[in-house]
């Protein structure tokens, strides 16, 4: 990258990197994910129809699980596992503070407590040694959050849970076509999450997906998404009714995905390898080209692949006259589509006024106040990237201290 010249940030009037707006995430929907959901719209069925188990079944083949269950989205579906975990009024499950707010709320969705533990300073991931430390007679559960897309550490986390008797529900919303120590995510935890949404690798609009071994969550999570009633005969209280017949055996919610939703699934998972291939060569292509600014690069643990859903740079704000809040309105101004990736959960005023307080979880508070997340997806040229690169240049060096 050929260092910027001194010029007007174009926050200050000046000519902003780009002309046109790049946004952080984006999908990428093909001709042929079109047809297929044309296709769909033309047959029988759009909701309850076979678009969906095959759909199941693909994702269940593709990470190397024995069942999937799909779900309208994300939040359903851990909402789905926690259920399927049996969490209720008095049981503790141990999750992250850096994530998305559905983490920590699908436990607080079925009555039970939150219980944050800190995050590891190098890898933004949660810290097995505070999972230890925060496990008590009541905890039932682990949350763990595949950050950015770089896996936990399934390993020890599993280890614990088995050492204590929890549930590990892992939350891969951003790990889909991820790797641990050669394993593909979806086919290590008790259940695991993947969500669907357009910035996610691949898309279904909205939905979600749990992918677990166990037969048992199996059919909780089948009977927690369609309103607590089967029409299995085996599972019913009473066989010798018509084929019309069907129960209710608990109470459950309408988070059933379409054969829409499972159409555009089915075709968009044939892009994976090549998304996170995309994917990877444009984190590769951010490290060489932000590797001389002031700026914090991710960490690679050695034994895992990340499928790199967000790229973070950590601020050297020590170096920088501005803070992170001065940085993120500049780059918005050069016309690229920054965003902050997250809010500490224990922060929002929900969880603040539910007795968590500020400073239990120093390091995701500290790496909190320095972040920001670059645009990347698989559309992006490497023009785009450079762009980027040339922003955060340009912006960092008008803040730099002298």
């Amino acid at each position: 990258m050929k260092p910027v010249k001194e010029e007007r940030l174009a926050i200050h009037g000046g000519q902003p990197v780009r002309t046109a707006y790049l946004a952080y995430g984006r999908q990428s929907i093909s001709e042929e994910d079109i047809a297929a959901v044309i296709e769909t719209l033309r047959s029988p069925y759009l909701t309850q129809g076979p678009k969906i188990r095959e759909f199941e079944e693909a994702v269940a083949r593709l990470v190397g699980a024995k069942y999937a269950v799909a779900f309208a989205n994300g939040t359903a579906a851990l909402h789905g596992a926690c259920y399927a975990a049996g969490i209720s009024a008095g049981d503790e499950v141990i999750t992250t503070p850096l994530t998305f707010a559905a983490s920590a709320n699908c436990v607080r969705y079925c009555g039970g407590t939150v219980v944050f533990a800190d995050i590891r300073p190098d890898t933004y991931l949660i810290d097995p040694e505070q999972i230890r430390q925060h496990i008590t007679p009541r905890t039932k559960a682990i949350i763990p959050v595949d950050f950015t897309g770089q896996p936990a550490d399934m390993e020890e986390i599993m280890r614990i849970a088995r050492d204590h008797g929890l549930i590990v529900i892992e939350d891969a919303a951003h790990s889909l076509g991820a790797t641990y120590k050669g394993k593909r995510i979806g086919s290590i935890a008790d259940m695991t999450m993947f969500s669907f949404h357009p910035v996610k690798h691949i898309t279904t609009g909205e939905g979600g997906m749990i992918t677990t071994d166990s037969e048992a969550f199996y059919h909780r999570l089948l009977l927690f998404r369609s309103h607590g009633i089967t029409r299995d005969p085996a599972r019913m209280h009473r066989q010798d009714e018509g084929a019309w017949y069907y129960e209710m055996h608990d109470l459950g919610y309408n988070y059933r995905m379409t054969d829409i939703q499972a159409a555009l699934g089915l075709s968009q998972i044939r892009g994976l390898d090549a998304f996170v291939e995309r994917r990877r060569a444009i984190a590769r292509l951010y490290d060489e080209l932000l590797s001389p600014l002031p700026v914090i690069l991710p960490y690679r643990a050695p034994e895992r692949e990340s499928s790199w859903h967000l790229y973070l740079i950590g601020l050297q704000l020590e170096k920088l006259t501005a803070g992170r809040k001065e940085i993120y309105e500049a780059l918005l101004a050069e016309n690229i589509g920054v965003n902050v990736h997250y809010i500490p959960v224990h922060l929002h005023p929900y969880y603040q006024a539910a007795g968590y307080p500020k400073g239990l979880a120093p390091h995701a508070e500290a790496l909190y106040e320095r972040i920001l997340t670059l645009p990347l997806f698989p559309a992006m040229s490497d023009e785009d990237v450079r762009n980027v690169a040339r922003a955060v240049e340009k912006v960092t060096r008008a803040f730099a201290r002298v």
